[in-house]
């Protein structure tokens, strides 16, 4: 079993017995600890017409008097609080004084409709509900929402009153996560304060965070991705958390160059548009200086790899400037796995760049790329021996489901019995639904999603993501790639190859057509037939493309900007 000499979480022992008792704090407790250890420290930061920042002592307050004010309108330990906006101190505010009142949270996704979220607050029976200005008006109304608070107006909400709040203890369910699927019974992920605040720590097994760190919630901060890999993570070292409310690149890179970030988490999406705008940038100084930077970007890789420094960043300093990132100090790309090209070129710009897995039902972090040993093609190793992870029913390459055992694991589905023993067991491993292998040092590598596998007529299974995966580099050309599979043969059954593409702007600009028109239908499909046979050498026989279709419209899209695979075959 791996000795750890130094844990992350060593120096919590110095408030255990005051300001927590047990194995782990719960959220609020260890938001407290970080306000006692950094109080003056910035903590919640937002850019409008001038930049605002609270710091932890400030946060504090307004954490506190806002569990004041919930317990005055009658919320008790237990009771379920939703709130819904855009990302913002004010969530943030309100998300822990639900903590500390101790209610449970309901993270709801801004982007949904009203119907859909009327639906959630519904299913997860929520007593109060904050919500943004454009949707406070119509849930005023609603018979779901409880009492509904507009989510800018929390730092006025005042409690004269003493009050005797009893708080949450580690064991006891801090929010539940809403997966996607909103129509119907909707999945609740039930996640306890030890899940949440465990993941918290045993994930930095993997990386080093520090006070001084400068984290970015572009994301929505509903999603578990974001939530804990970015805002708990920040509070529990006592970092900063500068909220972004736009993925309007010029308001993104205002952001990050004013910000100073230096720990940067997105999805594939977000890095593969970052990293084509560099590119391009060093493209269009002409052949001769993009044949040197591309020589410099290998050496700069290889000396990271051999002797475990990078000097990208001193190589190309003026591109980083100019790309409002070089006061990056880690990158982070999840939920969704990413090209391996991609994750290199970062590296060898000077940006220690790595890649983690988790899903919601995890907390979600469950394995992650330590920067001084990373493996390209992996999405890191797990956390043992905090945890323990295995591969069910392994065909004769290693590959079969992910299964996860550890604190980290959610309690179940909210209301739903039936469903939580689909996949979780009794003895408390998860079946994660993924497919992947394990190497000898417990690094994952990840082929797809279960459910997505297609089985071609040799019998052979192909995994979708890995195919839309070598298409990450061609983002100037295809803004949405979906592979699935298709009936070549009715009679057999036999499935082929399918790629459904929504072509880029860039791509249409280039060709000088407009999208839609009959006239732009040849030019386009042979531009991305082109790519696609491209891509296809490098495939194996069995995963090759055989049919493209030309799509209209882009398909919908979750909120950390993956395709909902809703589709019929």
């Amino acid at each position: 079993m791996k000795q750890i000499e130094r844990k992350p979480w060593d120096f919590l022992d110095s408030w255990r017995g005051t300001l927590f008792n047990g194995e782990w704090p719960t959220v609020p407790e260890m938001f407290r600890i970080s306000a006692e250890r950094f109080p003056d420290r910035p903590c919640f930061t937002v850019f409008e017409s001038e930049r605002v920042t609270l710091t932890y002592r400030e946060a504090l307050e307004k954490i506190d008097a806002l569990a004041a004010w919930l317990y005055g309108q009658g919320v008790r330990k237990g009771d379920h609080v939703a709130v819904s906006g855009k990302n913002a101190p004010e969530w943030a505010v309100v998300y822990l004084g639900i903590l500390a009142s101790g209610a449970v949270v309901l993270p709801i996704d801004y982007g949904l409709h009203d119907a859909e979220i009327e639906n959630l607050l519904k299913a997860g029976e929520s007593k109060i509900f904050f919500v943004d200005e454009e949707k406070f008006d119509f849930f005023k109304k609603v018979k779901a929402a409880g009492k509904t608070i507009l989510l800018s107006s929390v730092y006025g909400l005042k409690n004269e009153k003493s009050v005797k709040i009893i708080p949450a203890v580690e064991t006891d369910l801090a929010a539940i996560m809403f997966t996607s699927g909103t129509t119907g019974h909707p999945k609740g992920v039930m996640l306890t304060h030890r899940n949440l605040v465990a993941d918290c720590y045993i994930s930095q097994l993997n990386l080093d965070i520090f006070e001084t760190d400068v984290f970015y919630a572009l994301l929505p901060i509903h999603h578990a991705y974001t939530m804990l890999a970015v805002f708990l993570e920040a509070i529990a070292v006592g970092a900063e958390v500068v909220f972004g409310k736009s993925m309007a690149i010029t308001k993104m890179l205002k952001e990050l160059r004013e910000g100073k970030i230096t720990m940067l988490l997105g999805v594939p999406l977000l890095f593969n548009k970052l990293l084509a705008g560099i590119m391009k940038g060093i493209r269009d100084k002409g052949p001769v200086v993009y044949g040197l930077m591309k020589f410099l970007m290998g050496v700069s890789y290889l000396i990271k790899k051999i002797f475990g420094v990078n000097p990208g960043k001193k190589i190309f300093r003026a591109v980083l400037e100019k790309a409002s990132i070089s006061t990056l100090r880690i990158a982070i790309s999840g939920g969704g796995p990413l090209a391996a090209g991609v994750f290199r070129k970062f590296n060898e710009l000077g940006i220690d760049f790595i890649q983690g897995y988790g899903l919601t039902e995890t907390s979600p972090i469950i394995a992650l790329n330590p920067k001084e040993h990373f493996k390209i093609k992996s999405v890191g190793s797990y956390f043992a021996p905090f945890m323990e992870m295995k591969i069910l029913d392994a065909d004769e390459k290693g590959v079969g489901e992910v299964c996860v055992r550890g604190p980290m694991v959610m309690k179940g589905y909210y209301g739903m019995k039936e469903e939580t023993e689909e996949v979780l067991s009794a003895d408390g491993w998860l079946k994660t639904g993924d497919l992947g292998w394990l190497d000898d040092e417990n690094y994952l590598y990840l082929c797809g999603r279960a459910k997505n596998m297609i089985v071609t007529e040799g019998g052979k299974n192909v995994y979708p993501e890995e195919i839309e995966n070598a298409f990450q580099l061609y983002f100037n050309e295809i803004e949405q790639i979906t592979v699935q599979g298709y009936i070549m043969d009715k009679e057999t059954a036999s499935e082929g190859i399918e790629a459904l593409i929504y072509p880029a702007d860039e791509l249409l600009k280039k060709l000088n057509v407009m999208r839609g028109m009959p006239e732009a239908f040849d030019p386009v499909c042979l531009s991305l037939q082109e790519i696609v046979d491209r891509v296809n050498k490098g495939l194996q026989p069995y995963q090759r493309i055989s049919k493209v279709t030309l799509l209209n419209e882009p398909l919908e899209m979750t909120t950390t900007r993956k395709v909902k695979r809703v589709y019929a075959k």
